[in-house]
Parts: structure tokens; sequence; C-alpha cells
């Protein structure tokens, strides 16, 4: 006959049963036992000190609580899918920054072997040509061939620890996915289910409610946080700075293309921020956008290399710059007008990035002097921490066009401009000094 009755019916059945001890209505919920009880059970010793609600009022009190905590588990389930959309981003990443490492490491082992057997013919051609000096030919060639047989074996080496530390931070990733992944069915799946509950009539709201309760507050304790991976650049890359500074040159400052707001020191080596905007000549080849000034030197071919101090500079930009006869209102937006390294310090954290395209560059502590290196023909601009002796990065395969120069900026406002009223208190000047060496 059951089977006859509606759905409605057969549940207020269900709602209505009787206390199968004392056969009455059950009307309460003892919230210590999980339990309901009829007006009699609740008289009895066994729920004497127990706290008890009448099955509506209880009924409505965890919904509340499941709502509470399913909006929670909403709000992490978010954050699962964001993390795991990031963690399948990292992992192109991972591969793009390996082979961009790959590529640095190459170009620079190319450039080195270029570079010793440029410097060992240059001391070659310095040697008379008679026989007496075969000898100290002979051992000008062995060296260089041992130096590019330690070249090859220093740079296999690194190759190898980035495609070990690679292949860990992959690992490492994969594993973060699966688990993000688990997180987010478990999540999806409790969600659903106190989403339903608390669409249901009282008595099945109370049913197993602490224990949906305390499932669901497990999930919200399970740690949900990304895959700690190892930076790339602890592969550091050893420089060269004893062979580059063969082609060491002087760099002086162009006082023609300095914005209003620098000042030169009388040696054109030296520039730093002034108080204020100083009262300039007018010249359609000086910086209107940022604090920048250029260099008098201008390079249309061969091998350079110069070094520039940064130590009290608290943001920064230095790179090479193809010379053009008109900058002033905005900055060049073509990628082509200038290659960059920028340096910045917030606090005691320091950021450093390189520019096209604008990539970041991880490096953990401040740099004190940097040394940039251009090969014209090759298309090549390397930077390197000279206090560390390392490659910071570099950039093959340029096309250059025309006359390069240095360029160097200590980055003020680029909305600051020669037609509005500047002033300490407008404009954040202070005295960093760079210097060329």
């Amino acid at each position: 006959m059951s089977k006859r009755f509606s759905p409605q019916l057969q549940h207020n059945i269900t709602e209505d049963a009787p206390c199968k001890t004392h056969l009455e209505p059950t009307q309460l919920f003892c919230d210590d036992d999980q339990i309901t009880l009829c007006s009699t059970c609740v008289q009895s010793q066994e729920h004497k000190h127990h706290v008890v609600y009448g099955i509506q009022e209880a009924a409505e009190n965890y919904r509340k609580l499941l709502q509470e905590i399913l909006g929670t588990l909403k709000g992490k389930l978010e954050v699962a899918k964001n993390i795991l959309a990031d963690e399948q981003e990292r992992m192109i990443m991972i591969q793009e920054e390996e082979h961009n490492y790959k590529e640095m490491i190459e170009s620079e082992c190319r450039t080195r072997h270029l570079l010793l057997s440029e410097v060992n013919e240059l001391n070659l051609q310095r040697l008379p040509g008679c026989t007496s000096d075969l000898n100290l030919r002979q051992a000008s060639l062995n060296q260089l061939l041992r130096f590019a047989t330690e070249l090859e074996t220093s740079s296999q080496e690194i190759l190898q620890r980035l495609s070990h530390l690679g292949r860990e931070n992959m690992n490492k990733l994969k594993e973060s996915e699966v688990r993000v992944s688990e997180q987010i069915c478990s999540l999806q799946r409790v969600t659903a289910e106190l989403e339903k509950k608390c669409g249901e009539p009282a008595l099945a709201v109370l049913k197993n409610a602490r224990y949906c309760l305390e499932r669901g507050e497990s999930l919200l304790l399970q740690p949900l946080e990304p895959a700690h991976i190892t930076d790339l650049s602890l592969c550091q890359i050893p420089g060269m700075t004893q062979i580059l500074r063969v082609f060491h040159r002087l760099i002086t400052l162009d006082p023609r293309t300095a914005h209003p707001c620098l000042v030169l020191s009388e040696d054109l080596r030296r520039v730093r921020l002034g108080s204020a905007q100083q009262d300039v000549p007018g010249n359609p080849g000086r910086f209107d956008f940022g604090a920048t000034v250029l260099g008098l030197e201008s390079f249309t071919s061969g091998k350079h290399y110069w070094e520039v101090d940064v130590e009290k500079a608290t943001k920064w930009q230095l790179g090479v710059y193809q010379d053009s006869a008109n900058r002033k209102g905005t900055v060049p937006t073509a990628s082509g007008d200038k290659v960059l390294l920028m340096g910045s310090m917030m606090g005691t954290d320091y950021t450093f990035w390189v520019f096209p395209p604008l990539k970041r560059v991880s490096l953990r502590k401040q740099m004190h002097k940097v040394g940039v290196f251009l090969d014209y023909e090759c298309g090549h601009i390397s930077f390197y921490n000279v206090t560390e002796r390392t490659l910071i990065y570099n950039f093959s395969h340029l096309f250059f066009q025309g006359a390069l120069r240095p360029i160097f900026s200590l980055c003020i406002p680029n909305d600051t401009n020669s037609d509005s009223p500047v002033s300490p208190h407008h404009v954040p000047f202070c005295n960093v000094t760079v210097s060329l060496n």
C-alpha cells in the first residue's frame, strides 16, 4: 500500500514517525547525541544535561552552519581552480625558461670561443715573426685549446644541471597538478552534497548533520598551495670579465641629451638626480621622458665593453640605444630602439628586468656593477654582474642599423615634463649616482 502513496505523503510519514520506545511523536532533537526525541525521552536521566532543540530550530541552526561552510568551500574551490590553471601555465613557462637559458648558455659559449680566438690572434700579432718565437706561438695556441676545452666542459656541466633542474621542476608541477585536481573533485562533490542538504526538510537536514560539517571542515584544513620549484637562475653562468676588458671602452656622458633633472659630473663620468629641474638650453636631441642620458660615444661596428656602477641607485636602466633624431615627447615604442637591463629596489627586495620583450630576471641580491658587452656584427648584447663575475642575460641574433649609443636612466616618473613646475615635493628626486668605469 505504501507504494501507492505520493512521495510527499511518504515523506510526511517519515517525519511523523513516533518514538520507538514511547510511541510518541518525535518533536525534539538532542544536539549532543544527534538523535530525535519525544517529550518523554527528554525527561530521562540519559538526556537530562544535553542540549536539546525543537526539530525545526535545530534544522535551521544546522542550515546556517552548513551554508557558512558551503560559502567558504566555494571560495576555496575557486582558489583551487586558479592554482590549477597557474600550475598548468607554469609548466609551459618553465619549459620556455629552460629553453631560453639553454640558448643563453650556448650563445655565451659561442661568443667566448670567438673572443678567445680573437684575443689569441691579437696576442700572436704582437709577437715578432722570427723562428725563435715559434715556441711562444705554439704555447699560445696550446693555451687557447686548453681554454676552449675547459669552456666546453663547463658549458656542458651547466647544461646538464639546467636539464636536471628542469625535470625536477616539471615533476613537482605535475604532482601539484594531480594533487590540486583531486582537491577540486572533492570540493565539488562536497559542495554539491551540502547544497542539496540545505534544501531538504528538517529531519533530512539533521541526519548526519555534524558529520557533514566535519567533512567540510576537514577539506578546509587541507593545505592548498602551488608547488615550490627551484629557480633556474641557480645555474649561474660564469662571466668572462678579463677577456672582455680587452674591448673596454671609456664612456662619457653627452650633456646635450641629458634630461633637465639630471646633474652630470665635470668629467662627464657620473650622473645623479638633482633636487629640481635645471634651466638647460633647448636641444632637439634632449630626452624629455624619464631621467635619461646617452653616452657620447657611438658604435657602428666592432666589439665594445663598458662597466656601470649602480650601487647607490635604487632604480635604474642601462643598455644600448639606436640613435634617433627625434626624442622629444613620448617614449619610443619600437622594440628596436633600445635593449635594456633594469633594476629597482623596494624596501630590501631587488627586482631586475630585461627588454625587449619585458622579462623578469631572477637575481637574489643587489648588483653593484654591471658590465655591458656589444658585438655589433654578430648582433649580440650581454649584461654581466661584474662583482660576481656571472652572466645576467644576453641577447643574440639582433639586427642593428645605424649608430648605437650607451643609454642610462635613473627613472623618474614619465609624466613629468618641462612645462610643469617641479620641486622636491612634486618629484621623488634623491641623490643617487651612476658612475661609468
